[in-house]
């Protein structure tokens, strides 16, 4: 199957596509400080698109088991508190649209729990243009790790020479590197150009509008002509 189906671009959508990222480091600081443990909201933010159990251990200091389970629990439970204010970010629609219409497969390259996801999913409202969807189910540990991307891409029925890459943090960029895959970067989940550049992410765009009005310089313009 691989190389007859229609080549794919793979979205992250935290921080991508959806203005998350910053409910995501207001539900973890939240769980933390439930936990008694006080952890500034500019280092959860740098590990936010972190693999959640890396997260997890990394901001815990490899605290216990049971401590480890609960700071999931509360940021899952905060998070979704806050659902209601997701929105898209400015031309993420458009710009699905707009990939779409140029014969390419739109797949969203997740991790997020399934419930999240759901709930990115009724935020862009753009399940007509999207043609796969992956989840945290899919794979034991997310980014950096590839897995997620390899999961995405045999879900479109393509290889990497037939693929691109977009998402907001250094570890979209890294996991499409380890995969084999370009990385389109963003900034609109609050990581600087330089290091989204140094992890791989090339060209980078300040949000999917910006993206969108350039997109006939970028790869994957060169995918729909490549067919």
């Amino acid at each position: 199957m691989t190389g007859r189906a229609a080549p794919a671009v793979l979205f992250d959508v935290d921080g991508t596509l959806v203005d998350s990222n910053y409910l995501h480091v207001c539900a973890w600081q939240r769980a933390f400080h439930d936990e008694r443990m006080e952890v500034g909201a500019w280092k959860i933010h740098r590990c936010i698109g972190m693999d959640g159990s890396r997260l997890v251990r990394t901001l815990s200091g490899d605290a216990p088991e049971d401590v480890r389970e609960r700071l999931s629990d509360g940021h899952s439970r905060y998070y979704r508190d806050t659902t209601p204010l997701l929105a898209p970010l400015p031309g993420a629609r458009a710009l699905l649209r707009r990939v779409a219409e140029l014969g390419l497969q739109v797949v969203l390259a997740s991790s997020a729990p399934e419930d999240e996801l759901q709930a990115l999913l009724k935020a862009l409202d753009c399940d007509d243009f999207i043609a796969a969807t992956t989840s945290s189910r899919d794979v034991d540990t997310a980014k950096p790790e590839p897995g997620i991307v390899e999961v995405a891409m045999d879900r479109a029925g393509v290889d990497a020479r037939r693929a691109v890459f977009v998402g907001d943090a250094v570890w979209d960029a890294q996991a499409a590197a380890a995969a084999g895959l370009p990385c389109i970067g963003v900034l609109s989940g609050g990581i600087s150009r330089d290091e989204l550049r140094a992890a791989g992410a090339a060209p980078i765009f300040a949000d999917p509008q910006d993206l969108l009005e350039r997109l006939d310089s970028t790869p994957i313009a060169e995918l729909a002509r490549a067919g």
